[in-house]
């Protein structure tokens, strides 16, 4: 069932915090036992915006009233320039508002978590049931990918843009091997995006899981417009939780409380509960209950250059898919091998650039999008007050470790030299942008001014075996017994690519074990 607003809901089983991606998968999978009540709390209404399917309009989404859009803090890597991190706040939360890009990650990528939290469960090959589940892939029940799941993933073929059928016949002829789609395990190569589309229309994470059939269980409730101001701790366990809606503050009881708000909400939530570093709390005129100084910190994003700008000797047609229709991986020192990527290279089918540089005219010019995978630099989400309409401190630190600004410099010279081989020279009147660049310094002032994000905030609750990390390898919050922590905020590093297929992974893996355990 589902309420708009607010209404008495004295107790739940699980009460799942945030209808994104992550909670709307968890509503679903938890529901499946009749005997277990479930309540998922979003501060959005259901999608509405018929845009919103539209794959081409993805990026004029931003900035409407269901966007977070949230804004950092003042980025000195970046030319000094703050950055709008949209966010949906609507039923379906960011998998409404992205570019529907579908890619697992490098096995590699993974690897990491397992040193990171000294667990398997957490590697590739203990990932793949979870991916496969969630899968309904063209070639899927082939052993690697998954068939009949609730997300399409589809291979785009005729409709790929001849501008990105141009780049990815440059990438092979510098020797990056042709892929099937990025999700194979082997990420270094040319392929069209794997996007989440199926018949030219997106599919959200609630068009994939909160099915009528699914909306029509007894046991889950849906709680829409309300956003919950803090949780109330007895002993080592969350008793109850204070969410304020239309209808005013109203206290709901829960026996587990799992936090899929994101990587900005589920720590603010913490920090406004008094869970979180001592200072930060202290400053926010907070009482802290518990010391936990990582909440909120180890913050990572992708940021893409935009851009590398050719001006088109011909008309380029529109995107019959999502703008960006290819992202080449590849190594930085050579382009190619087996190994973890560290750069990529999208073709941008529009001209996309960002505010600091004018945008030509559409079907005028397209773009080579550039980027690092693994950027070593962190950052922190802070709490500036008690309350919920208090903003929060967002500081990606961008661009702060010299390593970050050196790959970065050979990803715009990996986009330069596929922007110019001969299989674009069809398509390829002139460069408008960078133009000369005589120097490392010139390279480094181009790159603060062109880059923007990739929209893949994580890490702020991390998971680790270490004594600072904030939850454990079940995902529960170390600190308390019945409180976890299940979305992008957990992840200790940022998988190559984007992050959607991953973070729908984790919530997959703890759906999972919650139902064997029951």
């Amino acid at each position: 069932m589902t309420k708009a607003a607010v209404e008495r809901e004295p107790s739940a089983d699980i009460v799942i915090v945030g209808g994104g991606s992550a909670g709307t998968l968890l509503a679903a999978r938890l529901s499946e036992d009749q005997t277990r009540s479930v309540l998922l709390i979003e501060a959005g209404e259901e999608a509405a915006d018929p845009d919103i399917w539209n794959p081409a309009a993805w990026p004029a989404l931003q900035g409407r009233s269901y966007d977070w859009d949230y804004r950092t803090e003042l980025q000195a890597g970046t030319a000094g320039r703050p950055h709008h991190w949209a966010r949906g706040r609507l039923i379906g939360g960011s998998s409404c508002l992205h570019a529907m890009g579908y890619m697992r990650g490098h096995p590699l990528d993974f690897q990491a978590w397992v040193d990171a939290i000294g667990d398997n469960r957490w590697s590739w090959d203990e990932l793949l049931p979870a991916f496969q589940a969630i899968e309904d892939h063209p070639l899927g029940g082939n052993g690697l990918y998954g068939k009949g799941g609730p997300m399409p993933v589809h291979l785009p073929a005729d409709e790929v843009s001849p501008v990105a059928r141009a780049f990815i016949e440059a990438g092979a002829s510098l020797g990056l091997p042709r892929l099937e789609g990025h999700n194979s395990g082997q990420m270094i190569g040319v392929t069209p995006n794997s996007l989440n589309i199926r018949d030219g229309r997106r599919v959200t994470a609630a068009d994939a899981w909160l099915t009528p059939a699914v909306r029509s269980r007894k046991n889950l409730t849906i709680l829409m417009g309300s956003r919950v101001r803090r949780l109330k701790l007895e002993g080592n366990q969350v008793r109850s939780l204070e969410v304020v809606g239309q209808q005013g503050p109203v206290q709901i009881l829960a026996d587990q409380i799992v936090l899929c708000a994101g990587a900005l909400e589920s720590p603010a939530l913490l920090m406004r509960s008094g869970i979180g570093p001592r200072d930060v709390l202290d400053a926010a005129g907070v009482g802290c209950l518990i010391d936990m100084p990582e909440v909120g910190g180890n913050l990572q994003d992708h940021l893409l250059g935009a851009g590398n700008l050719y001006a088109a000797r011909k008309p380029v047609p529109p995107s019959r898919l999502q703008h960006s229709e290819s992202m080449a991986y590849m190594r930085a020192d050579g382009f190619t091998g087996a190994a973890q990527p560290e750069i990529v290279v999208g073709c941008g089918i529009a001209p996309i650039v960002s505010e600091r540089f004018q945008a030509p005219a559409a079907g005028t010019a397209y773009s080579l999008l550039f980027g690092i995978t693994h950027p070593t630099s962190r950052g922190s989400v802070r709490i500036s007050g008690p309350e919920l309409d208090d903003r929060l401190i967002i500081d990606p630190a961008y661009l702060q470790t010299g390593r970050d600004r050196a790959l970065f410099r050979q990803a715009l010279e990996a986009a330069r030299t596929i922007g110019h081989r001969d299989e674009l020279a069809g398509w390829r009147e002139r460069e408008l942008l960078p133009g000369s660049l005589n120097s490392a310094a010139e390279m480094d002032d181009f790159i603060a001014q062109s880059v923007i994000t990739h929209h893949h905030p994580c890490g702020t609750c991390r998971m680790g075996k270490d004594p600072n990390a904030v939850v454990d390898a079940d995902l529960r919050l170390k600190a308390l017994d019945n409180l976890f922590v299940v979305d992008a905020s957990i992840m200790p590093s940022l998988t190559a690519g984007p992050i959607h297929a991953a973070v729908l992974a984790i919530a997959e893996t703890f759906a999972r074990r919650k139902i064997l355990l029951s």
